[in-house]
């Protein structure tokens, strides 16, 4: 389940025992000891803050005594991205990785991690910032996917993807305007990188991909739920890999 932590001292003690914070939230306009106390913390642990006003937190709040900070704490553990390597090796196959660039809807985010665990992926990359963690509701939409795969959080997704092409892996991007994914080799070790149905993958982020690939779209509607086109693409690569295996 997804944990609220409220009350100043409480906010404060989480961040210093290091409990995996994703948002914290503060009545806007608070500059008080405590509360500079705890933007520290968040600021050391690179935790996203929004200032919210006071009828947001009452809405928010369990206990009553929330002395105007709120944090949400992860549903599960991260993990590190020496896990997906480990992974891989127990697996014996080239590292499969999916990274989640601007998915914000826990629904989506869920169905993406069922979907990583199920294809034989070895690991889930989100960004620390401008994203859904996991949540209570990533949990419940993966169908207990969480308990089988690493989940990592990166504080900067381009930089992560270059320290992992020095690691020897690929990355393909998914994107309307890329060449059809069956033209392109997606054999060997393998990022699939995935943004929102919004948004999209983030420019940066997309200059650091080696490949940006499509899926065939035949019908009149432009573009995919985010979780079904990196179905798509992740079946795309299973299949690629199954091949060069026979």
């Amino acid at each position: 389940m997804e944990y609220t932590i409220e009350g100043r001292n409480t906010v404060i003690e989480a961040f210093r025992a290091g409990r995996p914070i994703d948002k914290l939230f503060i009545l806007d306009g608070c500059q008080d000891g405590p509360i500079l106390t705890i933007k520290r913390e968040a600021k050391k642990a690179d935790c996203l803050i929004r200032y919210v006003d006071r009828e947001r937190l009452d809405g928010m709040s369990e206990t009553g005594h929330h002395q105007g900070v709120i944090a949400i704490a992860a549903a599960y553990e991260y993990s590190e991205i020496e896990d997906i390597f480990k992974k891989a090796e127990e697996s014996g196959e080239d590292p499969f990785i999916f990274i989640l660039d601007n998915i914000t809807d826990p629904h989506n985010l869920g169905a993406i991690i069922r979907t990583a665990e199920v294809c034989g992926a070895h690991g889930v990359i989100i960004p620390k910032n401008r994203a859904v963690g996991l949540t209570a509701s990533v949990a419940r939409a993966s169908a207990g996917a969480l308990n089988y795969i690493p989940v990592v959080k990166a504080v900067n997704l381009s930089r992560t993807i270059e320290d992992l092409k020095k690691r020897g892996l690929w990355f393909a991007c998914a994107d309307m305007d890329g060449d059809i994914m069956y033209s392109v080799n997606l054999t060997g070790p393998i990022g699939l990188v995935i943004g929102s149905e919004g948004e999209g993958v983030g420019r940066v982020v997309k200059e650091k991909c080696d490949y940006i690939c499509s899926v065939p779209m035949k019908g009149k509607i432009g573009s995919l739920n985010a979780s079904v086109a990196a179905s798509v693409m992740a079946y795309e690569i299973v299949r690629q890999r199954m091949n060069v295996r026979s």
